[in-house]
């Protein structure tokens, strides 16, 4: 999994080699990315991750039950080092140096119940279960109409987003927070920044950004080895200690 095998990244994230292609890979990702994980084998009879509820919270649960195990090479991590923007028009993603891997969003949407929402998130394992996890994907009627057009988004339902028509949600529950729309633009954009191959130090900050605009920050992020410094970690008792080490490091 590395920037050079996005192959699309329109409504989700697509990798693909030769022939083959898995769509939607974000949402599985931003589990892994959360928890630290640095070897794992998935394998996928299909062309694209279960969407499951629209969320990242199933594959957190997953990953609970499976455990981890610790292995005996240190954990090495990407801390930035160089400011490193891309913009599109008035929307831009930008990375900073930090001593913590910290994510500052906002969106903007002319939607009633959307609106603009901006939120800071200060990441560990924990406040990504709590906070960021359950938020679910999103998605306009006139919006699925147009890709089942296309014969795509098939399987879309509210059971796995979020729906909006012009006016309101349509799922029946409501919304698990107020600002479940920009939450789950970070759980999307730490999927996506996973694909450095590496968990990182940096701060994150976005405007109306999405999938195309995270890839290109990780291509522009690595076309220079001077934007970075790949650090290794010295061995510790789990990969929770290793990875709050690694977020606390300058």
């Amino acid at each position: 999994l590395i920037p050079k095998n996005v192959v699309v990244t329109k409504m989700a994230t697509v990798i693909g080699k030769n022939s083959y292609t898995i769509s939607t890979i974000e949402h599985l990702l931003s589990a892994v990315y959360a928890y630290g994980i640095d070897n794992l084998k998935i394998s996928v009879d299909d062309e694209e991750i279960p969407i499951m509820d629209g969320s990242s919270a199933s594959f957190c649960m997953l990953l609970d039950e499976a455990g981890m195990y610790e292995l005996q090479e240190g954990k090495t991590i990407l801390r930035v080092k160089k400011p490193i923007e891309v913009k599109d028009g008035d929307k831009y993603v930008r990375l900073l140096p930090s001593s913590k891997l910290f994510f500052d969003f906002t969106i903007k949407f002319k939607h009633p119940i959307i609106g603009e929402q901006q939120r800071k998130f200060i990441f560990t394992r924990e406040n990504y279960k709590k906070d960021i996890a359950r938020a679910r994907t999103f998605g306009f009627v006139h919006e699925i109409q147009y890709l089942r057009s296309k014969n795509l988004a098939l399987g879309a339902s509210l059971d796995n987003a979020i729906g909006l028509d012009t006016k309101k949600v349509l799922n029946a529950d409501g919304l698990r927070f107020p600002d479940e729309f920009v939450r789950h633009k970070i759980l999307d954009a730490i999927g996506d920044m996973s694909l450095l191959g590496y968990n990182f130090i940096g701060s994150y900050k976005a405007f109306a950004s999405g999938h195309h605009l995270n890839h290109l920050l990780t291509k522009e992020l690595l076309k220079d080895p001077q934007n970075y410094k790949i650090v290794d970690m010295e061995q510790s008792v789990s990969k929770e200690v290793s990875l709050q080490k690694a977020y606390a490091t300058n």
